[in-house]
């Protein structure tokens, strides 16, 4: 076990630190903060376009760093030969492959948790649909304090300590918007102290965790990949899979009846349509607690087996 926390906490710690995980992060915050102005124009609900926006943003950005981090979880470590030293103190293949799988999935965690926080503001903050519409200043000004309070204390630390910016930033990012967000919940637009009134809605909580259960079978099958493969091979075939996942009824769910190609197709690829909850929101139904129970039980299905085929694919690859 120890071994198993010590590389996994390294593998964390250096997917903080990779540029392409605080850029993902940046753009989807922007993106978050931008959103309220890019659905006020459509014909209809502005504010379940805005849900909807705001949920396919959290799909891709954990998804993205999802499939970047892990790629190169196994496969830069065999291609720097760093691997070659980690295996000889010595470490067992299986605790090696399961703590990289730990390390990107409590980076893409803490990814997908800031992300969310971002969300839930924007949702909250709502679309000014008419004239009559005012700003949010209660979540405008959380959301400048919370990244006024993060940079701050960020360049102080990296001035002080010479911690690195990007990796400090993030985990101060996700404890001041964990503060943030507590607070916006008892506070109301008027400054008052109303719980009911404070706008969170729990689909859309629920409709975050059911993305980042999505999001770490990709996880998984990213490693899985980058125990045989090189990063590009992975990254192609990550994004192959992600998008038959998302068309997985249509591809295979329509001819499983008839043809045994199908059939094969709908078992072997993850279907993350299940972790789309698209129709509840425009129907306004709700999404009862016993969905994503049955959603983790089919994630922690596939993340098990796929891992399991990650041990088995690296088990007889030639490091030295």
């Amino acid at each position: 076990m120890h071994k198993l926390f010590t590389i996994a906490k390294n593998t964390f710690i250096e997917t903080l630190r990779q540029p392409v995980y605080s850029v993902i992060i940046v753009a989807a915050l922007f993106l978050f903060f931008m959103s309220p102005s890019i659905t006020m124009y459509t014909m209809s609900d502005d504010n379940k376009l805005l849900r909807e926006i705001g949920l396919s943003t959290l799909f891709l950005t954990s998804l993205f760093i999802a499939i970047f981090s892990a790629s190169g979880a196994v496969a830069e470590e065999i291609e720097n030969k760093t691997i070659e030293t980690i295996l000889s103190k010595p470490v067992q293949r299986p605790i090696f492959i399961v703590a990289k799988f730990l390390g990107v999935t409590g980076a893409v965690v803490l990814a997908h948790y800031i992300c969310t926080i971002a969300l839930l503001m924007a949702i909250r903050h709502g679309v000014l649909e008419t004239v009559n519409d005012t700003h949010d200043w209660t979540v405008l000004g959380a959301a400048g304090v919370i990244i006024g309070l993060a940079f701050l204390l960020t360049a102080f630390f990296n001035y002080a300590y010479d911690w690195k910016f990007s990796s400090t930033a993030i985990v101060l990012t996700g404890i001041f918007g964990t503060l943030g967000i507590v607070f916006l919940y008892f506070i109301d637009r008027e400054w008052q102290f109303n719980p009911q009134g404070n706008g969170i809605n729990g689909l859309d909580v629920y409709g975050s965790v059911l993305l980042l259960l999505g999001a770490i079978i990709i996880v998984a099958l990213a490693v899985a990949l980058s125990a045989r493969f090189n990063i590009v091979v992975t990254l192609s075939a990550c994004v192959g899979v992600f998008l038959l996942g998302l068309i997985s009824d249509y591809a295979f769910g329509r001819f499983a009846q008839t043809h045994l190609w199908a059939k094969i197709g709908r078992f072997l690829v993850p279907n993350l349509q299940i972790f789309w909850i698209s129709d509840a929101i425009y129907e306004g139904s709700e999404v009862p607690l016993k969905y994503i129970m049955i959603s983790a039980s089919y994630a922690l299905c596939y993340t098990t087996a796929i891992l399991a085929l990650a041990v088995a694919l690296f088990q007889r690859r030639q490091v030295g």
